[in-house]
């Protein structure tokens, strides 16, 4: 869908409103149709702010079945490909269309077991987490109590709604659920700024598996033009990244042995705060490097 601004959203009828609002949250236009009556808004923080509103002050059953609406996390809706558009993006960006049979297995698995202990699905704001952040979130909350399980679940659905509002919604203001991911490459032989390096982003999983986030080249600054993640949440996880500094020293014509004793760089790093800002720098000479979390 075209992002619409906040002053095109604001004059827009209640109808049209509560229409243009009816999917941020799960199979429930009655939260935008609470928000219409309080229209103009001057931000998109206040819009946020009061849709939640419009949720607490719901009666329990309406705040219960806004729950129940979710679907489950790599579940059979999911397989069928009978999700919302927003629930089957949001499950894609953790790859939870290409598990392995094993993985579909274990979800299937943990599914039916928070279900059985709390009578609600396992509601979490997917963006924000990777495969394996998932499953130990599963685990973390099964150990929960279930009115603390109630109050989690509505704060994951409002961060789902944030990051829902803030694809839909272009305002001068941000609410404040996104990170941000960067790097740049110093090359210490020259002393200057290394242009030209080639960068892969990986998302590393304890199975072993890997997939590719990114890739870009570093720009005159040393830089890439774009973060490599930017505008959203840096998932909780383990990345990698790679840096192709031998291929960049031999493009800089500096004489290097066959193969160079520096080739493909890889810096692995964890992410703890999905909505922190995350730099990761490398300085790198043919023989040596370094890096450090920066800001």
């Amino acid at each position: 869908m075209t992002p619409i601004t906040l002053d095109q959203l604001n004059a827009l009828s209640a109808t049209d409103f509560t229409a243009a609002l009816a999917d941020i949250y799960e199979h429930s236009p009655w939260v935008a149709e609470a928000a219409a009556k309080q229209r103009p808004f001057a931000t998109l923080n206040a819009l946020h702010e009061a849709m939640v509103a419009a949720v607490k002050a719901a009666p329990d059953d309406a705040r219960m079945k806004l729950i129940a609406a979710h679907p489950d996390l790599a579940g059979k809706a999911a397989r069928a490909g009978s999700l919302t558009r927003d629930s089957t993006d949001e499950q894609m960006s953790a790859g939870l269309d290409r598990l392995s049979e094993a993985d579909y297995a274990r979800f299937h698995k943990l599914n039916d077991a928070y279900k059985a202990k709390f009578g609600i699905p396992f509601i979490v704001c997917v963006r924000r987490h990777t495969k394996d952040s998932i499953l130990d979130e599963f685990e973390r909350r099964l150990a929960q109590v279930d009115a603390a399980e109630t109050d989690t679940a509505l704060g994951e659905i409002f961060r789902i709604g944030a990051l829902r509002l803030d694809q839909r919604i272009t305002a001068a203001d941000k609410v404040p659920i996104t990170g941000r991911l960067s790097t740049h490459v110093l090359d210490t032989h020259s002393g200057r700024p290394a242009q030209g390096v080639a960068v892969e982003l990986w998302e590393l999983s304890r199975d072993g598996s890997e997939r590719l986030i990114v890739r870009a080249t570093t720009n005159r600054d040393g830089r890439t033009d774009a973060p490599l993640i930017g505008g959203r949440p840096v998932p909780r996880g383990t990345y990698e990244l790679r840096f192709a500094i031998g291929g960049y020293f031999r493009n800089c014509g500096v004489p290097l042995p066959d193969p160079p004793f520096l080739d493909i760089v890889p810096i692995r790093f964890g992410v703890a705060e999905p909505e922190g800002h995350y730099h990761v720098p490398l300085s790198a000479s043919p023989w040596a490097y370094g890096t450090y979390r920066g800001s």
